[in-house]
């Protein structure tokens, strides 16, 4: 894996499909260049007419994404900052909202906080057994203020509440695929690996432009977003600076 402090970010394009991996040392979190560099290849890939469907997934084997960096949330000084760092989730997830072409993901592993937030705004999910969930957000002292409504969408407010009322609790894979987050489950990646080539083949075969209208049908009533999300990165990026909040990061932080 990259050892490099902003994380990697790579897109190839095959047969139609832009296959995205981004990465970082620390569990695949993500730092804001990270953030703003993978949400400028989304709008990028959504003007490509080479491209037909994105696949987005992450490096390695273990952890598919450990959320916001630790680093980064503890060396917020003041809210300007703080809501800027926040926002960098929320501007990805407008992106991928807004992007013409439907976003396929592919999780083999652990995702926490903006990671859930993450697969949320991806149109289809493919999972396997290993890729339990958390919101974890509460027990550092703030919330999933941003990623709150992107969940909510997809699977409901009784998910929601259960994931960031229950901040200690790992759901399992098959638990999120009954909430709607996941779409299929597999024993490993292997098995995931090749129905994920075969989905992606099928829907290829489909008409484009039925796919890109399903996507934005799909996306109606999400309009708000545009100014909700921002203003939700401004509460976190408030309630960060608090001290509980600091000396809980710490804490989490020790212990990597």
């Amino acid at each position: 894996m990259t050892d490099r402090l902003n994380g990697s970010l790579y897109t190839k394009i095959e047969n139609c499909v832009a296959i995205v991996e981004f990465g970082h040392p620390k569990s695949n979190s993500f730092p804001l260049e990270l953030l703003e560099r993978l949400t400028r290849e989304i709008d990028l890939l959504s003007e490509d007419k080479s491209v037909r469907l994105i696949l987005l997934k992450s490096e390695g084997d273990r952890a598919f994404c450990a959320g916001a960096s630790f680093d980064e949330l503890l060396a917020i000084e003041d809210e300007a900052n703080g809501k800027r760092f926040f926002e960098g989730f929320a501007h990805l997830f407008l992106a991928m909202r807004r992007c013409t072409k439907l976003i396929i993901g592919r999780v083999q592993g652990k995702t926490v906080g903006g990671g859930v937030g993450l697969v949320a705004a991806m149109d289809y999910v493919f999972a396997t057994e290993a890729a339990s969930v958390k919101l974890s957000e509460l027990s550092l002292g703030i919330g999933p203020f941003v990623i709150a409504p992107v969940i909510l969408r997809k699977a409901g407010q009784a998910t929601l509440n259960e994931l960031f009322m229950a901040p200690d609790q790992w759901k399992s894979a098959y638990w999120v695929q009954e909430k709607g987050l996941f779409a299929r489950v597999f024993e490993n990646t292997k098995d995931m690996d090749k129905e994920i080539d075969y989905f992606l083949d099928k829907l290829l075969q489909s008409n484009p432009e039925a796919l890109s209208e399903m996507k934005r049908i799909t996306w109606q009533g999400t309009e708000h977003w545009e100014e909700e999300l921002i203003k939700n990165a401004a509460i976190s990026g408030k309630l960060v600076l608090s001290e509980q909040t600091k000396a809980m990061l710490a804490k989490f932080k020790n212990k990597d």
